[in-house]
C-alpha cells in the first residue's frame, strides 16, 4: 500500500471514529449513567435513540442530494457538527431537547458514513481500504466506551463525561481534517486493471432484495446496540460500559475478517453466515446470564459492521443496474430499521417490563434477512467464469 493510500485510509477511518463511534454510539455507553443521573428516563432514551436513527435516515438522503459539495467538505461538516452535538449534551437541558440534539447528531453520522466512504473508495480510488475504513466505527466505540468508564470511575457526572467526549472528538477532528487535506494534495491511486471485469459481473441480488436484507439487518442489531449496557447494569459486577467496550472491540477486526470471508465465499454465503451469527448474539441476553451478555456483545460487535463490509460492495455492483443512488437508499433502509427497533422495544418494554420479546423479534428479523440471501449468485463462481473468459480471449498478436 502506498503511503498516500495509508494516509487517506487513516483520515477516512478517523471520520468514522468521530462521526459514528463517538457521535452515534457513545450514547449507548452513557445511557445507563444518564438514567442514574436523571438526565433522561428509559422512555426518553428510547425516543432519543429513535430520533438519532431518524436523523441518520435524513442525513443519508441529504448526502445524496448534496452531490455538488466535495466529499472532503462533507466529512469536515460531519465531524465538526458531531463535536458540537457532544458538547451540547454537556449542558443541562430538558429531555425533549436531548431528543432534538440526538436527531441532529444522527444527520452528522450518516453524512460521515456516506462522505467518508465516497471520498476514500471513489475519489481516492482506494477500494482495498474499505475494511480499515469501517473498522473506524469499532475503534470509536471502544475508545469512547473506555473514556466513559474512566469518567464514571472518577465520579464525573454524565454531563461532564459528554464534555470529555467532545474534547476527545475535537482533537480527532483536527487530525482527520489535516490528514484529508494532505491526502488530497497527492494523486489518487490508479484504477485497477481488472476493474472493468468486476463492473461487468452480475450483481449478487436484485436491488429490492438487497435493500430489504439491509433494512432487516438495521432492525436486527439495533436493540442490542441501544440497550446492552442498560440490560447488564444489574447483572454483572463490573461497570456495564466495559461490556459495551467489548462490543467495539469485536467490531475492530471483524471488518477485515468478513472482507476476507466475502472474497472467499461470495456475497450470498458470507451474508448468510454473518446474519445468522448476529441473530445468535442478539438473542443471547434472553438467558440473563453474565456470560450470555458478554458473548452477545462480542458476537453482535463482531458481525454488525461485517454486514456493512459485505453489503456495500454488493450495492456498488447493483448501482450500475439502477437509476437511483443505491448507497443512499441502502443507508436509508438501514436507518428505517433502526428507527423501528427502539420504538418497538420501548412499546413492548412498557407492557412487559422486559426486553426479552424485542430481542427475540430482532433476532427473527436477522434470520429472515439471512433466508432472503439464499439463492444469490456466488462471487467465487463468478470469478471462475471471468477467469475462464479471460483464458479463452485471444492474446494480442495471437491467431
Amino acid at each position: 500500500m502506498r503511503q498516500s493510500e495509508t494516509s487517506a485510509t487513516f483520515a477516512a477511518a478517523i471520520v468514522l471514529v468521530v462521526g459514528m463511534g463517538f457521535g452515534r454510539f457513545a450514547f449507548t455507553g452513557l445511557y445507563p449513567l444518564m438514567v442514574a443521573d436523571q438526565q433522561i428516563s428509559v422512555e426518553g432514551g428510547s425516543y432519543a435513540a429513535s430520533a438519532n436513527y431518524a436523523g441518520y435516515l435524513v442525513g443519508a438522503l441529504l448526502a445524496a442530494l448534496l452531490s455538488g459539495i466535495s466529499n472532503r467538505r462533507l466529512c469536515a461538516f460531519a465531524v465538526v457538527t458531531t463535536v458540537a452535538s457532544l458538547a451540547l449534551l454537556a449542558l443541562p437541558m430538558p429531555a425533549w431537547l436531548i431528543v432534538v440534539v440526538r436527531g441532529f447528531s444522527g444527520v452528522s453520522s450518516a453524512v460521515a458514513m456516506v462522505a467518508a466512504s465516497n471520498w476514500l473508495i471513489h475519489e481516492r480510488r482506494h477500494h482495498h481500504g474499505a475494511p480499515a475504513l469501517f473498522a473506524g466505527v469499532g475503534v470509536g466505540i471502544l475508545v469512547s466506551a473506555e473514556m466513559i468508564a474512566t469518567g464514571h470511575l472518577a465520579t464525573l457526572s454524565s454531563h461532564a463525561i459528554w464534555m470529555v467526549l467532545a474534547l476527545g472528538a475535537l482533537a480527532l477532528t483536527v487530525v482527520s481534517i489535516t490528514m484529508q487535506a494532505s491526502a488530497d494534495r497527492l494523486e489518487p491511486a490508479r484504477m485497477a486493471s481488472h476493474r472493468g471485469s468486476e463492473a461487468q459481473a452480475p450483481p449478487p441480488f436484485g436491488a429490492t432484495r438487497l435493500i430489504l436484507i439491509y433494512g432487516l439487518a438495521g432492525l436486527g442489531y439495533i436493540i442490542t446496540a441501544t440497550y446492552l449496557p442498560l440490560l447488564v447494569r444489574s447483572a454483572i459486577a463490573v461497570d456495564p460500559v466495559h461490556i459495551w467496550a467489548v462490543f467495539g472491540l469485536g467490531a475492530v477486526p471483524s471488518c477485515f475478517v468478513w472482507h476476507a470471508l466475502h472474497e472467499r465465499l461470495g456475497t450470498s454465503r458470507s451474508l448468510i453466515g454473518n446474519l445468522s451469527l448476529q441473530a445468535v448474539g442478539v438473542v443471547l441476553p434472553v438467558w440473563h446470564a453474565p456470560a450470555a451478555y458478554i458473548l452477545s456483545a462480542l458476537l453482535v460487535g463482531a458481525t454488525f459492521m461485517g454486514t456493512v463490509t459485505i453489503a456495500m460492495p454488493a450495492a456498488r455492483r447493483v448501482a450500475a443496474k439502477v437509476r437511483f443512488n443505491m448507497l443512499a437508499i441502502m443507508t436509508a433502509a438501514y436507518g428505517i430499521g433502526q428507527i423501528i427497533g427502539p420504538l418497538m422495544a420501548n412499546a413492548l418494554y412498557a407492557r412487559t417490563g422486559s426486553f426479552d420479546l424485542p430481542l427475540m423479534l430482532a433476532a427473527s428479523a436477522l434470520m429472515l434477512a439471512a433466508c432472503l440471501c439464499i439463492g444469490g449468485p456466488n462471487n467465487k463462481i463468478l470469478q471462475q467464469h471471468m477467469a475462464e473468459d479471460q483464458h479463452l480471449t485471444p492474446k494480442p498478436g495471437s491467431r
